[in-house]
């Protein structure tokens, strides 16, 4: 390495190359939108105690709180496992892609009832604010006045619930996590998950079990794809938008990983996860995959995109036909499923030229109801196949503006914490999360990624770890269960 290194440097061309790259980068970062962007103003740790919300909950919290002291609870909950949140803020995060939705949704209650319980028995508990955290509750009740308003309110209204209940699970996550050692032990339970899924997902393919769609596959022009894994999301697309997810924690996981026995445990999950990952054949996902891996490893080493051409060609080189042919399909019309897609495209935006206020609510039913009267040759949908679109199309084009200021939102305060960390596993966790939430966007131009509601409450959870890892060096070391 040394050697190849005292090459490099001896060469002409590269030392002017690293020039080049230093004076882009100095450009860059002097740059007056890029100083902007990483010095917002007006950003607090806390919740202000000036506004409307705090004044509303200290009123709510207090009047508890005495409730609490009159009944004398205490009690009957001291020592108790429901005064655990982070535990219970634990099973929902990491049984949500084995367990059905409506089992998830019982735990993510749980939690909300034991963080509540935890700041009713100590009154100096304040409430954690991340920069996001009022943008998330503002799109849960905009997501909830789309669901009133629905074509379909009886269809419409179990869904939006469901919706709203998974956006605030968020932040009852961002406010069970006391210190860094519950935060990583969170992280090592999702890689694990994953990888358990992954392992599935293996299995499913090597021994043909499991449900199999003709719609998944054209198979006139990938004869030679037999067999697409779903694991236990019921979808292929769905599997890849979550492995989008996981994949770069784990990679984070490894790279910061202190001793051989770790490094291989992390290398072993990862290994799973990318191989299921290929098995999906979602070419969506393979792109959002490898626009992750892009944006993890510039972050981390800008130097480092001068490797992506090369390393391009390598995957080429080293993939199976079946592989590179599937992917190479991207954006071909004589694609079935890309037809499909872009046929869906065109009725939603022509269906939203009348509903784009209000959208028609959440819901396949509610969907259903007035897609057809603008449907492309006859074309039957449950969605819209675009995340941005569907959201439009549940709650209106006010939804979609809150959505897109929130994920504006998190990637500034993903890059200012990136901007001042300097402790490397500190940098490795906040580069996963800004890469993987890239990466699951990207996917979600060509499939509607909330459909899967268990992937809709991982995505939540997955903002709400990289608000946690933001302010990672801020945490104590702590241990697991903080009473």
């Amino acid at each position: 390495m040394e050697r190849a290194k005292d090459i490099l440097n001896a060469s002409l061309f590269w030392r002017w190359l690293m020039a080049l790259c230093r004076w882009c980068g100095s450009q860059w970062r002097e740059s007056a939108v890029i100083r902007w962007f990483l010095h917002p103003a007006g950003w607090s740790p806390a919740l202000s105690e000036h506004s409307v919300f705090y004044k509303l909950w200290s009123w709510v919290r207090r009047g508890l709180c005495r409730l609490y002291e009159l009944l004398r609870l205490e009690a009957l909950f001291r020592g108790s496992v429901f005064t655990n949140t982070w535990f219970w803020c634990l099973m929902p995060v990491m049984l949500a892609p084995v367990m059905p939705t409506m089992a998830v949704l019982g735990l993510a209650a749980v939690s909300c009832c034991a963080l509540l319980l935890a700041l009713v028995r100590s009154r100096e508990r304040k409430l954690a604010w991340t920069p996001i955290n009022r943008y998330i509750i503002l799109y849960a009740a905009v997501y909830m006045a789309g669901t009133l308003f629905s074509v379909n309110l009886r269809t419409s209204l179990k869904p939006g619930l469901l919706t709203a209940a998974f956006i605030l699970f968020s932040v009852v996550l961002c406010n069970a996590v006391d210190n860094r050692t519950q935060l990583d032990a969170l992280l090592t339970a999702m890689v694990l998950a994953a990888a358990a899924v992954s392992a599935w997902g293996i299995l499913q393919y090597i021994f043909r079990f499991g449900y199999q769609s003709a719609a998944w596959v054209d198979s006139d022009m990938f004869s030679s794809i037999e067999f697409r894994v779903a694991s236990t999301m019921g979808n292929p697309n769905m599997l890849g938008q979550y492995l989008i997810l996981a994949i770069p924690i784990g990679g984070a996981k490894l790279l910061s990983a202190k001793d051989w026995t770790s490094r291989g445990f992390y290398l072993v999950c990862c290994a799973l996860m990318c191989l299921c990952m290929i098995l999906t054949f979602s070419r969506g996902a393979w792109l959002g995959l490898l626009f992750a891996g892009a944006v993890f490893f510039i972050l981390l080493n800008p130097r480092l995109v001068l490797l992506i051409p090369p390393a391009l060609v390598l995957l080429w080189m080293i993939l199976p036909e079946t592989v590179t042919a599937r992917f190479a399909s991207i954006g071909n019309l004589a694609d079935a499923s890309t037809a499909y897609r872009v046929h869906i495209w065109m009725g939603t935006v022509a269906m939203l030229k009348d509903y784009w206020l209000c959208g028609i609510g959440p819901g396949a039913e509610a969907f259903n109801m007035v897609y057809p009267a603008y449907s492309l040759n006859g074309i039957d949908a449950p969605h819209s196949h675009n995340l941005f679109l569907q959201i439009t199309c549940d709650a209106g084009v006010a939804a979609l503006a809150v959505f897109v200021i929130l994920i504006f939102v998190y990637f500034r305060m993903m890059c200012v914490a990136l901007s001042r960390e300097k402790d490397w596993t500190n940098r490795l966790h906040q580069v996963a999360f800004i890469g993987g939430a890239a990466g699951f966007l990207v996917q979600a131009m060509t499939d509607y990624s909330f459909y899967n509601y268990r992937v809709l409450f991982l995505f939540w959870v997955f903002l709400a770890l990289g608000a946690l890892c933001a302010r990672r060096g801020e945490l104590d070391e702590g241990r697991l269960l903080a009473l």
